[in-house]
């Protein structure tokens, strides 16, 4: 599929040299037998965008200039019809893995295996400069929520706070492997937003976790997805930062949720918390910094001003 068909055949117009190369192009997908796998996730994912950006999109361009457009518009319905057939197969597939999920067949390293059977990763990558996107991974994990529609936002954000971003689910197991977590630790994720860190915390760690949550719709979504994949141990409190009870935390994350005043008002309350019992607290972007400047945290691997290397620090 690399090599354009323009390249090998002469056609009577540009139209028809295209709509052959399109042709060529969707019966090399419908062919793959491989795509029809449950297990070739990637390359599905990769395929259904292929159709979708380039055969449909190509398409639709020559529709708007073909002056019989009848074979275009059979072509652009036989490559949806393959493309909702390879949707179909990850629909099923992520149904049955919620079904999976919720009658606990999947935490600990089971779940980390779960991720390795369908998305080729590694977290060997220390020494990133730049912020990590987002890929098939995070795909493969939004596929495994119950609920895929955002709610929309509905309280104004105080001038510190931070619009949310969805953490990239490569640092979130990155993040579970630095921890080193015990059995009888509690996780707090502070801006916790669509719960996809708190649950993905849980089933990876199988250890309880909270998530404090500003913005209310935001709170209650990820309150459905935890009760829709039955996660006992995963509770969130659609509450200011700055108020909630931290008294059971000893392990606590921030993907820059604010910055200035606030992020110094909440890293007070847990010192405060850190005189009765030893703390962790993670964090990923710029927050890092101001988190690396508190004389009562320590850090095994010391900032180097790499915001976008998750932070590790213990309470002294």
């Amino acid at each position: 599929m690399t090599k354009k068909v323009s390249d090998i055949i002469n056609c009577d117009s540009p139209v028809k040299e295209a709509i052959f190369e399109i042709q060529l192009y969707i019966k090399a997908i419908e062919e793959n037998v491989a795509l029809y796998k449950e297990k070739s996730f990637e390359k599905r994912i990769e395929s259904v965008d292929f159709i979708e950006f380039h055969v449909i999109d190509q398409i639709e361009g020559l529709l708007r200039k073909a002056d019989q457009p009848d074979e275009l518009i059979g072509l652009k319905y036989h490559a949806e019809k393959i493309k909702a057939e390879l949707e179909k197969i990850d629909i099923n597939l992520f149904q049955k893995l919620q079904a999976n999920i919720r009658a606990g067949g999947y935490t600990r390293k089971g779940f980390k295996n779960l991720i390795n059977e369908y998305v080729d990763f590694n977290l060997d990558d220390n020494q990133r400069q730049e912020e990590i996107g987002y890929d098939n991974l995070d795909i493969f994990i939004n596929g495994l929520f119950p609920f895929q529609d955002m709610p929309e936002q509905t309280k104004e954000l105080e001038p510190e706070m931070v619009y949310y971003q969805k953490t990239p689910a490569r640092i979130v197991i990155e993040l579970a492997e630095k921890s080193h977590f015990m059995n009888e630790d509690v996780f707090f994720d502070l801006g916790s937003g669509l719960g996809q860190v708190a649950i993905l915390i849980n089933l990876l760690a199988g250890i309880t976790v909270k998530g404090v949550e500003f913005e209310p719709a935001f709170c209650n979504y990820a309150r459905d997805c935890a009760a829709a994949l039955n996660l006992s141990d995963v509770t969130f409190i659609n509450t200011d930062a700055r108020k909630a009870d931290y008294s059971e935390g000893t392990v606590f994350f921030m993907f820059t949720p604010f910055r200035g005043e606030i992020l110094q008002d909440v890293l007070e309350i847990l010192r405060k918390e850190s005189l009765h019992r030893k703390i962790k607290i993670i964090t990923y972007g710029p927050c890092t910094a101001q988190v690396a400047l508190q004389s009562w945290l320590s850090s095994a691997d010391p900032y180097n001003g790499n915001i976008y290397k998750l932070g590790v620090f213990s309470s002294l």
